[in-house]
């Protein structure tokens, strides 16, 4: 893990927040890789949710959301964790940190940044949700919340898109954006963070069939994550157990992948049958009806909730994790860092070089990649010899590595390397978009 933070602050994946000023605990900055990679993993999971089917419509709902809404859905009164603070260090802990030694409140009780005694204090809740004021008064009447997640603005907005899009159950609901919680022990790069992006997608189904659409979309959103490259024996599925369960919930599953380290197998995904509750919780503090109309069988009734869950940051650490590799390279000294990323969600798609810096193929490699750019994220490079040109785009994990040499010049074809083969083909300089579109959708 630390070799990937190194890589992804010195290759511009990811920075710290802030970081010229000391940086913000747990907030990240993604950088021109990172973004590049954030996104094409949110575009995937739009295509494979929204655009790919008819039975699903998009959304993206405000932030700022009604206090009420917090009360509705329980976070208000049930979203916290107990906290002790040390009067010694100043430092803050969860009430059921391993490392605590005692009974925080107790004499006898030892910090376990600063190793006093007697300096923890008792126990007392706290609120993981970010409070604000709306207005110019702070007072307790302009309270808002910054949302923990976007689940909620899903179902306050059930009845609005269901019948602007005339759907008709079950049929989902998907929105992609950011979502902030107050972590008290917040770390591990971007696997917890206070400021963090999700992709969820709520199911709306007949009760009695909710456990059907839940195996489906269990299996759905498996096979999505086996898509993005991810390794086999480092994905796995984790029921909760009844301890586990939300008091609400009639099943749920994790998704895990397999970080590595002190991480290990890690929730990445949630899969959750959530029976009516959140749609009966928001009519009742509404006193709005959400209800849907079953026109051929002429009943009404509140839908129950199926969802999926997914983290993009999580996510975008699970494919960087699974890609990361050194290995070494016949008849060189130098091994080689490579990100083996899925092509498909690569940052840079080709790089191209021009062998040298003279008899035009500077030239010929800059028309190359101006055409290329067109249809695919392309980075040129003519510094430095070839080979480490090449050693550069296998540490982001560019897929393939175009160079123009003399018989480019000569007869039109350009060399093409594959960054995880090493193999090398010459393929005609105007066949290069259609070579490259067949080889990243393969």
């Amino acid at each position: 893990m630390e070799k990937l933070v190194s890589l992804c602050k010195r290759r511009g994946f990811i920075f710290q927040s802030s970081e010229i000023y000391g940086g913000t605990g747990s907030v990240w900055d993604y950088g021109p890789l990172g973004v590049e990679l954030k996104n094409n993993l949110k575009d995937r999971w739009w295509q494979a949710m929204v655009r790919a089917r008819n039975d699903i419509e998009g959304l993206d709902a405000a932030i700022l959301m009604h206090p009420k809404v917090w009360e509705a859905s329980g976070h208000v009164s049930g979203f916290v964790d107990p906290l002790v603070d040390c009067r010694n260090c100043k430092k803050r802990f969860r009430a059921d940190d391993p490392r605590i030694k005692g009974t925080p409140g107790t004499p006898d009780a030892q910090c376990p940044a600063c190793g006093m005694k007697g300096t923890l204090s008792e126990a007392r809740q706290f609120n993981l949700m970010f409070k604000t004021f709306m207005g110019p008064v702070e007072d307790s009447a302009a309270v808002v919340y910054l949302r923990p997640e976007t689940a909620q603005g899903i179902y306050v907005n059930f009845l609005n898109v269901q019948q602007s899009t005339r759907q008709k159950v079950p049929f989902g609901i998907a929105q992609i954006g950011k979502a902030f919680r107050n972590e008290i022990t917040p770390g591990n790069f971007i696997f917890r963070t206070r400021e963090f992006e999700q992709m969820e997608m709520q199911f709306f189904v007949e009760p009695g069939t909710d456990m059907k659409w839940f195996e489906y979309w269990k299996q759905q959103r498996m096979d999505w994550h086996r898509g993005l490259g991810l390794a086999e024996q480092r994905l796995q599925y984790h029921e909760h157990t009844k301890e586990e369960l939300a008091h609400y919930a009639r099943a749920a599953f994790d998704v895990q992948f397999d970080f590595g380290g002190t991480l290990g197998f890690q929730e990445i995904e949630g899969v959750h049958n959530r029976g009516d509750f959140d749609l009966s919780q928001h009519q009742q503090f509404s006193g709005k009806k959400l209800e849907y109309f079953d026109q051929p069988n002429n009943r009404r009734y509140i839908p129950y909730v199926v969802e999926t869950s997914v983290g993009a940051d999580r996510t975008a650490l699970a494919v960087l994790v699974n890609g990361y590799r050194e290995e070494a390279v016949e008849g060189e000294e130098e091994g080689r860092t490579v990100l083996g990323l899925d092509p498909a969600i690569a940052p840079i798609k080709a790089g191209v070089f021009p062998l040298v810096k003279k008899d035009g193929m500077p030239e010929l490699a800059h028309r190359i990649a101006d055409d290329l750019r067109e249809a695919f994220p392309i980075f040129y490079d003519d510094g430095g010899a070839i080979g480490r040109r090449y050693r550069r785009q296998d540490e982001v994990g560019t897929p393939f590595g175009i160079t123009i040499d003399g018989e480019s010049l000569t007869a039109g074809t350009v060399t093409v390397r594959d960054r995880d083969t090493l193999k090398q083909e010459r393929v005609d300089a105007g066949q290069l978009k259609e070579y490259l579109t067949k080889k990243l959708t393969s």
